[in-house]
Protein backbone atom coordinates (compact mmCIF):
# COMPACT_ATOMS: atom_id res chain seq x y z
CA UNK A 1 0.00 0.00 0.00
CA UNK A 2 1.41 3.04 -1.32
CA UNK A 3 1.77 6.33 0.62
CA UNK A 4 1.97 10.06 -0.73
CA UNK A 5 5.69 10.88 -1.47
CA UNK A 6 5.69 13.34 1.50
CA UNK A 7 3.92 10.83 4.17
CA UNK A 8 6.31 8.19 5.29
CA UNK A 9 5.05 4.55 4.48
CA UNK A 10 2.75 2.98 6.69
CA UNK A 11 4.12 -0.31 9.45
CA UNK A 12 3.66 -2.91 7.80
CA UNK A 13 1.18 -4.45 10.62
CA UNK A 14 -0.98 -1.08 9.88
CA UNK A 15 -0.67 -1.94 6.65
CA UNK A 16 -2.38 -5.81 7.45
CA UNK A 17 -4.73 -4.35 9.33
CA UNK A 18 -6.07 -2.02 6.57
CA UNK A 19 -6.49 -5.03 3.94
CA UNK A 20 -7.62 -7.31 6.55
CA UNK A 21 -10.47 -4.72 7.45
CA UNK A 22 -11.47 -3.86 4.29
CA UNK A 23 -14.56 -5.48 4.30
CA UNK A 24 -16.26 -3.37 6.43
CA UNK A 25 -16.57 -0.78 4.43
CA UNK A 26 -17.39 -3.20 1.78
CA UNK A 27 -19.88 -4.32 3.24
CA UNK A 28 -21.18 -1.10 4.67
CA UNK A 29 -21.44 -0.04 1.22
CA UNK A 30 -23.28 -3.04 0.00
CA UNK A 31 -26.29 -2.52 2.63
CA UNK A 32 -26.51 1.26 1.74
CA UNK A 33 -27.17 0.00 -2.24
CA UNK A 34 -29.50 -2.65 -1.08
CA UNK A 35 -31.30 0.13 0.94
CA UNK A 36 -31.72 2.57 -1.75
CA UNK A 37 -30.18 5.52 0.47
CA UNK A 38 -28.79 7.44 -2.26
CA UNK A 39 -31.90 7.32 -3.94
CA UNK A 40 -33.63 8.65 -1.12
CA UNK A 41 -31.61 11.21 -0.89
CA UNK A 42 -31.54 12.58 -4.63
CA UNK A 43 -33.81 14.98 -4.42
CA UNK A 44 -31.99 16.74 -0.70
CA UNK A 45 -31.05 16.03 2.86
CA UNK A 46 -33.59 14.01 4.86
CA UNK A 47 -33.07 13.05 8.65
CA UNK A 48 -31.74 9.95 9.89
CA UNK A 49 -34.77 9.18 11.42
CA UNK A 50 -36.69 9.95 8.30
CA UNK A 51 -34.79 7.30 6.41
CA UNK A 52 -34.98 4.79 8.46
CA UNK A 53 -38.70 5.15 8.70
CA UNK A 54 -38.74 4.52 4.43
CA UNK A 55 -35.95 2.00 4.75
CA UNK A 56 -37.40 -0.27 7.91
CA UNK A 57 -34.64 0.37 9.90
CA UNK A 58 -33.81 0.84 13.52
CA UNK A 59 -33.09 4.91 13.84
CA UNK A 60 -30.03 4.43 15.83
CA UNK A 61 -28.38 2.12 13.88
CA UNK A 62 -28.64 3.35 10.52
CA UNK A 63 -27.23 6.38 11.85
CA UNK A 64 -24.46 4.98 12.71
CA UNK A 65 -24.02 3.48 9.09
CA UNK A 66 -24.77 6.90 7.33
CA UNK A 67 -21.88 8.64 9.81
CA UNK A 68 -19.44 5.75 8.86
CA UNK A 69 -20.37 6.45 5.11
CA UNK A 70 -19.72 9.92 5.18
CA UNK A 71 -16.18 9.66 5.91
CA UNK A 72 -15.87 7.49 2.97
CA UNK A 73 -17.32 10.30 0.86
CA UNK A 74 -20.59 8.99 0.28
CA UNK A 75 -22.68 11.23 2.65
CA UNK A 76 -22.58 14.46 4.46
CA UNK A 77 -23.89 15.38 7.76
CA UNK A 78 -25.04 18.54 6.75
CA UNK A 79 -26.93 19.00 10.50
CA UNK A 80 -27.19 16.78 13.02
CA UNK A 81 -28.32 13.48 11.98
CA UNK A 82 -29.40 15.04 8.67
CA UNK A 83 -27.73 13.82 5.54
CA UNK A 84 -27.66 14.68 2.14
CA UNK A 85 -25.66 12.52 -0.66
CA UNK A 86 -21.65 13.16 -1.24
CA UNK A 87 -19.96 12.43 -4.55
CA UNK A 88 -19.86 8.75 -4.14
CA UNK A 89 -23.65 8.64 -2.71
CA UNK A 90 -24.84 10.37 -5.99
CA UNK A 91 -22.70 7.44 -7.67
CA UNK A 92 -24.34 4.68 -5.78
CA UNK A 93 -28.23 5.76 -7.07
CA UNK A 94 -30.11 3.61 -9.68
CA UNK A 95 -30.44 6.27 -12.29
CA UNK A 96 -26.63 6.33 -12.44
CA UNK A 97 -25.08 4.99 -16.05
CA UNK A 98 -22.08 4.19 -14.10
CA UNK A 99 -24.04 0.93 -12.45
CA UNK A 100 -21.66 1.23 -9.29
CA UNK A 101 -25.01 0.50 -7.62
CA UNK A 102 -25.18 -2.84 -9.30
CA UNK A 103 -21.62 -3.49 -8.35
CA UNK A 104 -22.00 -3.39 -4.77
CA UNK A 105 -25.19 -5.34 -4.90
CA UNK A 106 -23.85 -8.33 -6.97
CA UNK A 107 -19.85 -8.19 -4.68
CA UNK A 108 -22.00 -7.98 -1.25
CA UNK A 109 -24.51 -10.55 -1.90
CA UNK A 110 -25.27 -13.63 0.42
CA UNK A 111 -24.04 -15.56 -2.74
CA UNK A 112 -20.69 -14.25 -3.99
CA UNK A 113 -20.09 -13.94 0.21
CA UNK A 114 -20.58 -17.51 0.41
CA UNK A 115 -18.51 -18.12 -2.61
CA UNK A 116 -15.25 -16.02 -1.18
CA UNK A 117 -15.45 -17.69 1.91
CA UNK A 118 -14.36 -20.88 0.12
CA UNK A 119 -11.33 -19.06 -1.16
CA UNK A 120 -9.56 -21.32 1.24
CA UNK A 121 -10.96 -24.57 -0.17
CA UNK A 122 -10.17 -23.04 -3.97
CA UNK A 123 -6.37 -22.53 -2.86
CA UNK A 124 -6.39 -26.09 -2.18
CA UNK A 125 -8.52 -28.14 -4.93
CA UNK A 126 -8.09 -25.24 -7.95
CA UNK A 127 -12.37 -25.84 -7.04
CA UNK A 128 -14.42 -23.13 -8.14
CA UNK A 129 -15.49 -21.08 -4.80
CA UNK A 130 -18.95 -20.56 -6.09
CA UNK A 131 -19.39 -24.06 -6.99
CA UNK A 132 -18.19 -25.38 -3.42
CA UNK A 133 -20.81 -23.13 -1.95
CA UNK A 134 -24.04 -23.15 -3.96
CA UNK A 135 -23.28 -26.69 -5.73
CA UNK A 136 -23.92 -25.13 -9.33
CA UNK A 137 -21.49 -22.96 -11.82
CA UNK A 138 -22.21 -19.26 -11.59
CA UNK A 139 -23.76 -19.18 -15.20
CA UNK A 140 -26.49 -21.79 -13.90
CA UNK A 141 -27.26 -19.95 -11.02
CA UNK A 142 -27.68 -17.08 -12.76
CA UNK A 143 -29.98 -18.67 -15.53
CA UNK A 144 -32.36 -19.95 -12.48
CA UNK A 145 -32.18 -16.91 -10.55
CA UNK A 146 -32.81 -14.73 -13.07
CA UNK A 147 -33.01 -10.91 -11.01
CA UNK A 148 -29.27 -12.14 -9.91
CA UNK A 149 -28.42 -12.43 -13.25
CA UNK A 150 -29.74 -8.80 -14.19
CA UNK A 151 -27.55 -7.84 -11.32
CA UNK A 152 -24.53 -9.65 -12.88
CA UNK A 153 -24.77 -7.92 -16.41
CA UNK A 154 -25.12 -4.42 -14.47
CA UNK A 155 -22.43 -5.03 -12.96
CA UNK A 156 -20.63 -6.05 -15.70
CA UNK A 157 -21.32 -2.32 -16.98
CA UNK A 158 -19.95 -0.79 -13.81
CA UNK A 159 -17.34 -2.85 -13.41
CA UNK A 160 -15.93 -2.71 -17.41
CA UNK A 161 -18.10 0.34 -17.90
CA UNK A 162 -15.01 2.31 -19.47
CA UNK A 163 -13.90 0.12 -21.43
CA UNK A 164 -16.05 0.11 -24.55
CA UNK A 165 -15.04 3.85 -25.62
CA UNK A 166 -11.50 2.72 -24.60
CA UNK A 167 -11.76 0.15 -27.11
CA UNK A 168 -13.80 2.16 -29.74
CA UNK A 169 -10.56 4.53 -29.84
CA UNK A 170 -8.47 1.98 -31.05
CA UNK A 171 -10.77 -0.35 -32.83
CA UNK A 172 -9.78 -0.89 -36.44
CA UNK A 173 -12.62 -2.30 -38.55
CA UNK A 174 -11.34 -2.02 -41.86
CA UNK A 175 -11.67 -5.28 -44.28
CA UNK A 176 -14.54 -5.98 -41.81
CA UNK A 177 -17.90 -5.95 -42.82
CA UNK A 178 -19.61 -7.97 -39.55
CA UNK A 179 -18.42 -8.31 -36.27
CA UNK A 180 -19.68 -11.01 -34.34
CA UNK A 181 -19.88 -10.13 -30.75
CA UNK A 182 -20.03 -13.83 -29.09
CA UNK A 183 -21.06 -13.94 -25.61
CA UNK A 184 -21.72 -9.93 -25.76
CA UNK A 185 -24.02 -9.75 -23.05
CA UNK A 186 -26.43 -6.78 -23.34
CA UNK A 187 -24.54 -5.04 -25.87
CA UNK A 188 -22.32 -2.36 -24.28
CA UNK A 189 -19.28 -3.44 -26.08
CA UNK A 190 -20.68 -4.01 -29.70
CA UNK A 191 -22.83 -0.98 -29.25
CA UNK A 192 -19.87 1.83 -28.95
CA UNK A 193 -17.92 -0.33 -31.26
CA UNK A 194 -20.86 -0.04 -34.51
CA UNK A 195 -21.33 3.72 -33.12
CA UNK A 196 -17.66 4.56 -33.94
CA UNK A 197 -17.85 2.90 -36.82
CA UNK A 198 -20.50 3.91 -39.09
CA UNK A 199 -19.88 1.36 -41.79
CA UNK A 200 -19.56 -1.42 -39.94
CA UNK A 201 -22.19 -4.47 -38.99
CA UNK A 202 -22.76 -5.94 -36.07
CA UNK A 203 -24.07 -9.28 -34.39
CA UNK A 204 -24.63 -10.07 -30.82
CA UNK A 205 -24.80 -13.84 -29.90
CA UNK A 206 -25.49 -14.81 -26.57
CA UNK A 207 -27.76 -17.00 -24.22
CA UNK A 208 -31.89 -16.15 -24.70
CA UNK A 209 -32.38 -14.80 -21.35
CA UNK A 210 -29.75 -12.27 -22.10
CA UNK A 211 -30.59 -11.47 -25.37
CA UNK A 212 -33.87 -9.82 -24.53
CA UNK A 213 -32.21 -6.90 -22.23
CA UNK A 214 -30.19 -7.11 -25.47
CA UNK A 215 -32.75 -6.61 -28.28
CA UNK A 216 -33.73 -3.35 -25.88
CA UNK A 217 -30.59 -1.97 -25.53
CA UNK A 218 -29.98 -2.05 -29.61
CA UNK A 219 -33.32 -0.96 -30.29
CA UNK A 220 -32.58 2.43 -28.07
CA UNK A 221 -29.81 3.35 -29.54
CA UNK A 222 -31.02 2.86 -33.25
CA UNK A 223 -28.70 0.21 -34.48
CA UNK A 224 -31.53 -2.39 -35.21
CA UNK A 225 -30.99 -2.20 -38.93
CA UNK A 226 -27.35 -2.52 -38.31
CA UNK A 227 -26.63 -5.17 -35.19
CA UNK A 228 -28.57 -8.77 -35.00
CA UNK A 229 -29.12 -10.09 -32.00
CA UNK A 230 -28.80 -13.86 -32.31
CA UNK A 231 -29.64 -16.33 -29.25
CA UNK A 232 -27.62 -19.40 -28.87
CA UNK A 233 -24.65 -21.09 -26.75
CA UNK A 234 -21.13 -20.48 -27.88
CA UNK A 235 -20.46 -24.47 -26.80
CA UNK A 236 -22.89 -25.42 -29.15
CA UNK A 237 -22.15 -23.21 -32.60
CA UNK A 238 -21.34 -19.13 -33.47
CA UNK A 239 -23.18 -17.07 -36.07
CA UNK A 240 -20.73 -16.21 -39.37
CA UNK A 241 -18.91 -13.18 -39.13
CA UNK A 242 -15.70 -11.84 -41.01
CA UNK A 243 -13.97 -10.87 -37.29
CA UNK A 244 -15.18 -12.11 -33.63
CA UNK A 245 -15.03 -10.04 -30.66
CA UNK A 246 -15.40 -11.80 -27.13
CA UNK A 247 -14.72 -9.19 -24.14
CA UNK A 248 -14.26 -11.19 -20.95
CA UNK A 249 -15.38 -14.57 -22.26
CA UNK A 250 -12.32 -16.46 -22.65
CA UNK A 251 -11.26 -15.38 -19.19
CA UNK A 252 -14.04 -17.59 -18.25
CA UNK A 253 -12.89 -20.60 -18.89
CA UNK A 254 -11.04 -23.42 -18.68
CA UNK A 255 -8.35 -24.68 -21.54
CA UNK A 256 -10.74 -27.34 -23.42
CA UNK A 257 -13.67 -24.69 -22.70
CA UNK A 258 -11.97 -22.00 -24.39
CA UNK A 259 -10.50 -24.01 -27.57
CA UNK A 260 -14.25 -25.42 -28.26
CA UNK A 261 -15.10 -21.97 -28.02
CA UNK A 262 -12.27 -20.73 -30.24
CA UNK A 263 -12.71 -23.83 -32.81
CA UNK A 264 -16.77 -23.26 -33.36
CA UNK A 265 -14.84 -19.06 -34.39
CA UNK A 266 -12.88 -21.50 -36.70
CA UNK A 267 -15.67 -23.37 -38.19
CA UNK A 268 -17.92 -20.66 -38.82
CA UNK A 269 -15.63 -18.76 -41.04
CA UNK A 270 -11.81 -20.08 -41.10
CA UNK A 271 -10.26 -16.60 -42.39
CA UNK A 272 -11.98 -14.68 -39.67
CA UNK A 273 -9.99 -12.85 -37.31
CA UNK A 274 -9.96 -13.02 -33.73
CA UNK A 275 -9.90 -10.47 -30.84
CA UNK A 276 -10.31 -10.93 -27.24
CA UNK A 277 -10.85 -8.18 -24.74
CA UNK A 278 -9.14 -9.04 -21.68
CA UNK A 279 -6.37 -7.64 -19.17
CA UNK A 280 -3.06 -9.31 -19.84
CA UNK A 281 -1.42 -10.33 -16.75
CA UNK A 282 2.34 -8.46 -16.78
CA UNK A 283 5.12 -9.77 -15.49
CA UNK A 284 7.04 -8.28 -12.33
CA UNK A 285 5.77 -7.55 -8.75
CA UNK A 286 4.11 -4.41 -9.92
CA UNK A 287 0.13 -5.27 -8.20
CA UNK A 288 -2.15 -4.94 -11.79
CA UNK A 289 -5.86 -5.30 -12.27
CA UNK A 290 -5.34 -8.54 -14.22
CA UNK A 291 -4.04 -10.39 -10.87
CA UNK A 292 -6.99 -9.44 -8.87
CA UNK A 293 -9.32 -10.66 -11.55
CA UNK A 294 -7.03 -13.94 -11.69
CA UNK A 295 -8.17 -14.48 -7.97
CA UNK A 296 -12.18 -13.19 -8.89
CA UNK A 297 -12.17 -15.69 -11.52
CA UNK A 298 -10.61 -18.63 -9.30
CA UNK A 299 -13.71 -17.76 -7.22
CA UNK A 300 -16.31 -17.26 -9.91
CA UNK A 301 -15.43 -20.03 -12.51
CA UNK A 302 -14.55 -23.27 -12.81
CA UNK A 303 -10.86 -23.14 -14.53
CA UNK A 304 -11.65 -19.35 -15.73
CA UNK A 305 -8.10 -17.19 -15.54
CA UNK A 306 -6.26 -14.07 -17.31
CA UNK A 307 -3.21 -14.48 -18.85
CA UNK A 308 -0.24 -13.69 -19.78
CA UNK A 309 1.07 -12.72 -23.39
CA UNK A 310 2.79 -16.13 -23.59
CA UNK A 311 -0.47 -18.01 -22.45
CA UNK A 312 -2.84 -16.29 -24.82
CA UNK A 313 -0.05 -17.18 -27.94
CA UNK A 314 -0.16 -20.99 -26.46
CA UNK A 315 -3.76 -20.80 -26.52
CA UNK A 316 -4.36 -19.52 -29.66
CA UNK A 317 -1.59 -21.86 -31.29
CA UNK A 318 -3.44 -24.75 -30.22
CA UNK A 319 -6.61 -23.31 -31.91
CA UNK A 320 -5.40 -23.01 -34.95
CA UNK A 321 -4.53 -18.79 -34.93
CA UNK A 322 -1.23 -16.61 -34.67
CA UNK A 323 -1.06 -14.16 -32.18
CA UNK A 324 -0.61 -10.94 -34.17
CA UNK A 325 -0.61 -8.48 -31.93
CA UNK A 326 -1.70 -6.99 -28.26
CA UNK A 327 -3.24 -3.53 -28.38
CA UNK A 328 -3.59 -1.37 -25.20
CA UNK A 329 -6.33 0.36 -24.73
CA UNK A 330 -6.46 3.32 -21.72
CA UNK A 331 -7.84 1.03 -19.30
CA UNK A 332 -6.45 -1.96 -18.01
CA UNK A 333 -8.01 -4.10 -21.09
CA UNK A 334 -6.24 -4.58 -24.19
CA UNK A 335 -7.35 -6.02 -27.56
CA UNK A 336 -5.60 -9.00 -27.98
CA UNK A 337 -5.95 -10.08 -31.82
CA UNK A 338 -5.03 -13.76 -33.52
CA UNK A 339 -5.40 -14.42 -36.84
CA UNK A 340 -5.82 -17.84 -38.30
CA UNK A 341 -2.18 -19.54 -38.60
Amino acid sequence: MSSPDNEPALPPHVQITQMMTGFIPSRAIYVAAKLGLADLLKDGARDADDLAHATETHPGALYRLLRMLAGLGFFTEVTPRRFENAELGNALRTDDPAMARAVALFFGSGASWAAWAELEKSVATGRSGFSLAHRMGVFDFFAQNPDDGKVFNDTMIGFHGAEPAAVAKVYDGNGIERLVDVGGGTGNMITTILEANPELKGTLYDLPHVTEEAKKRVASLGLQDRCDVVSGSFFDEVPVGDAYTMSHIINNWDEASCLKILGHCKRANPEAKVQLIETVVPEGNEMHLAKLLDIVMLVYTEGGQERTEKEYAELFEKAGYRLEQIIPTETPVSVIEAVPA
